[in-house]
């Protein structure tokens, strides 16, 4: 009698949403159906950057009465437990516990389950896994993306002690009781391994960018309207992505600020909860140089990128132990430098020194940040620029291809 083979992928976020979170889990299930396994994922409806011809492409099915909804990506099941955004806290809640009671009894109807992969955040899906994991005698991998609750506690939103001493105990029991946990960068590994009792159950993963859809364009290739991205001899800055509090958005405009009369455009494309003060202080400060456009679809991101100079990122002080922008890789696949702002000993930073394929600025104080953007951008030449591009593009051949990646999460499935 052959091995089970069937792994459910347990994630908040899968196609049809538009994040890269899902995109990374795209790729994960299909590389474990292309190795045979069948795949079952277990999600949510599609409530991040929702795309009407994504879900054209992929329609959901209403089941038991619109209990949950079916899809079918690339010939693998997803399974979709209604979720909204709601703006009131009691709503969020009833809807977060709405998710995991529905998503525990969804995994446990599952037969025949090996395995069991799932993303953080939230933590608490780590916790349904490992039942759904007893259950079923299957193993279970928890795949830490980002760092609770230390992110919540740092960013100041947690402050009951009882609360982060529950969620310090669910962390440890859903690191110890998974059969293996992974995590994105080494400077993540050193923060949590002592919370392990056994540190041979931790391993590193990094993330990983799609080769094909993310490649160097030529300018022929470009096909944005002019009416939104300007063709000028400018030297053009660019972040796209979610305009939250992982960034650090105070510099750039400052900077922006500062640097009204040079050369230089500043694109800022997304949706996020701090968009509306973001153009706010365009408005108030009349930065007729940054340019704040709603979010694009993932296809055209090798365009945006191929169109752009240098792309920048930020880190906000709360996020920058805790977090690794995924979009790094998807600029350095493009071939496109970067300029970063974040502090020594942070995972961005310790992942982009070694490979000159970005200006980092490590300063703590804000005047320092700003000074040295500002000198950056008006003594910088487009050849330098280039050979960053280029030395970021050869690292991700080698090391950060989703082929490369993506079977390690397979090699390590089948370890267990």
């Amino acid at each position: 009698m052959g091995v089970r083979r069937k792994i459910l992928i347990h994630s908040i976020v899968f196609s049809p949403d538009g994040v890269s979170t899902a995109y990374l889990y795209n790729d994960i299930a299909k590389a474990f159906k292309a190795d045979g396994y069948e795949v079952v994922v277990l999600t949510t409806t599609p409530h991040y950057n929702v795309l009407d011809e994504e879900l054209r492409k992929q329609p959901l099915t209403r089941k038991a009465f619109g209990l949950y909804y079916t899809s079918n990506y690339e010939g693998i099941e997803v399974i979709h437990v209604p979720q909204k955004k709601f703006k009131s806290t009691a709503l969020r809640i009833l809807g977060f516990v709405y998710w995991h009671t529905l998503s525990l009894a969804l995994g446990l109807a599952q037969k025949n389950l090996s395995a069991i992969l799932s993303p953080s955040p939230p933590l608490t899906i780590g916790f349904i896994n490992i039942m759904i994991g007893r259950a079923k005698k299957a193993k279970v991998v928890y795949n830490v993306q980002e760092i609770y609750p230390d992110f919540l506690i740092e960013q100041g939103g947690l402050k009951s002690k009882f609360v982060i001493r529950i969620l310090k105990w669910l962390e440890r029991f859903v690191y110890n009781k998974s059969d293996a946990v992974t995590t994105i960068d080494q400077i993540f590994y050193n923060t949590i391994v002592s919370r392990f009792e056994d540190k041979a159950k931790l391993h590193v993963i990094p993330n990983f960018v799609d080769t094909d859809l993310y490649r160097p364009y030529s300018v022929d290739e470009v096909h944005l309207d002019p009416n939104l991205f300007i063709q000028n001899n400018h030297l053009k800055l660019m972040y796209a992505g979610n305009i939250g509090h992982a960034q650090d958005w105070e510099p750039l405009l400052q900077s922006a600020v500062l640097l009204q009369d040079e050369p230089i455009d500043f694109y800022i494309i997304g949706e996020g909860v701090l968009k509306e003060d973001v153009l706010a202080k365009v408005r108030q400060n009349n930065l007729k140089n940054v340019h704040v456009l709603p979010y694009q679809p993932r296809e055209i991101m090798p365009h945006l990128l191929a169109f752009s100079d240098l792309q920048y990122i930020f880190m906000s002080k709360e996020m920058e132990g805790h977090g690794f922008p995924s979009k790094v890789y998807t600029i350095m696949a493009c071939k496109r430098p970067l300029l970063v702002c974040s502090g020594e000993q942070t995972p961005i930073v310790n992942f982009l020194q070694p490979h000159d394929c970005a200006h980092i600025i490590t300063s703590p104080r804000f005047d320092e940040k700003v000074s040295e953007i500002v000198k950056y951008l008006k003594e910088v030449d487009r050849e330098r620029l280039e050979t960053m591009g280029n030395n970021g593009y050869d690292i991700i051949q080698k090391e950060y291809s989703k082929d490369v990646i993506s079977k390690k999460y397979v090699d390590l499935i089948n370890s267990l």
